[in-house]
């Protein structure tokens, strides 16, 4: 079965959609793919493509990590299987 979506570090706390259409409620499975293991969560929101994921509850101020790196920090919380995107997440940048 292709997964809904992919963590590429075991450390990451998203992961990232790789197909179409996720619905909120939807059952999910993701390949982690620096252990090579298979995680299951519910989605929570719809997820378009290519959007994140939260694979944990991510409260205000905690570091987004994606591909091993930090991209950004939480500006309003999001649920495990939440839309992880420019409404909750900014840049640390300014």
């Amino acid at each position: 079965m292709q997964p809904h979506f992919l963590v590429h570090d075991n450390g990451d706390n998203v992961g990232v959609a790789v197909v179409e259409g996720i619905a909120a409620g939807a059952e999910l499975s993701g390949w982690v793919m620096d252990t090579d293991e298979t995680i299951t969560l519910k989605a929570k929101d719809a997820i378009p493509l290519g959007h994140k994921i939260a694979l944990k509850a991510l409260p205000e101020g905690e570091t987004v990590v994606k591909y091993g790196h930090d991209v950004g920090r939480v500006v309003a919380g999001v649920e495990p299987g939440g839309h992880v995107h420019v409404q909750n997440v900014k840049t640390k940048r300014w």
